[in-house]
């Protein structure tokens, strides 16, 4: 069940639009509004460099789950999972720790395999960086599809911003079998304090897990 569950928040995919990887448009023949949009998305947010509130995540087994995060980019995250769950998932900017409190386990994996590197980049430049495949502009919303190949992720990733805002909304990752998890976010603050000590990965946690 951690291992899985891990894996399932990695692969939460950000918005689930009905789209199959081989009807999606190429990130070359987007309009000229498309690129506009996202060049926008991409100013809000490098403009945001910490970000906290609650998220809401939904499994593609229906199970539902609730917690706090708190961004600090460059590639800090924390990720508190509201009882009766019992993870803990943290990035330091290297790393990312995925703690089973209940089974007084952590799994570690390198930020850079994981799709939590695009939201926690320095300088996030989804045209440049990621393969978009897509840039869907309605009334209310901008949804950004991109495929992501990572140990986590073999699919689609799907991000969801507020058209007048540019805040970020939820994401959704599908994985290579079509299954889809979504987070959610809200009660967001952008660029408020936040506590460094939230981001500190316990590394000799490892070693005595190891020792028993």
């Amino acid at each position: 069940m951690r291992h899985s569950t891990a894996k399932t928040f990695f692969k939460s995919a950000l918005v689930a639009a009905g789209l199959v990887i081989g009807s999606l448009t190429a990130a070359s023949a987007l309009t000229s509004d498309e690129q506009q949009k996202l060049s926008q998305v991409n100013t809000y947010f490098n403009s945001v460099k910490t970000m906290n509130g609650d998220f809401i995540q939904f499994g593609p087994d229906g199970g539902q789950s609730e917690g706090k995060f708190y961004i600090a980019r460059p590639g800090k995250v924390r990720f508190y999972y509201n009882p009766p769950a019992k993870l803990d998932i943290i990035s330091d900017g290297k790393s990312v720790s995925v703690k089973d409190r209940k089974m007084a386990t952590q799994d570690i994996w390198p930020l850079s395999q994981t799709p939590l590197r695009f939201l926690l980049a320095e300088n996030i430049d989804l045209q440049k960086d990621a393969n978009v495949t897509n840039v869907l502009v309605e009334p209310d919303l901008i949804t950004v599809t991109l495929t992501d190949q990572t140990t986590f992720n073999s699919g689609i990733l799907t991000l969801i911003f507020d058209a007048k805002t540019y805040e970020l909304k939820q994401w959704t990752v599908t994985d290579a079998q079509g299954y889809d998890t979504t987070v959610a976010v809200y009660n967001v603050v952008a660029n408020g304090p936040t506590n460094k000590d939230l981001f500190k990965i316990d590394y000799l946690a490892n070693t005595r897990q190891n020792q028993k």
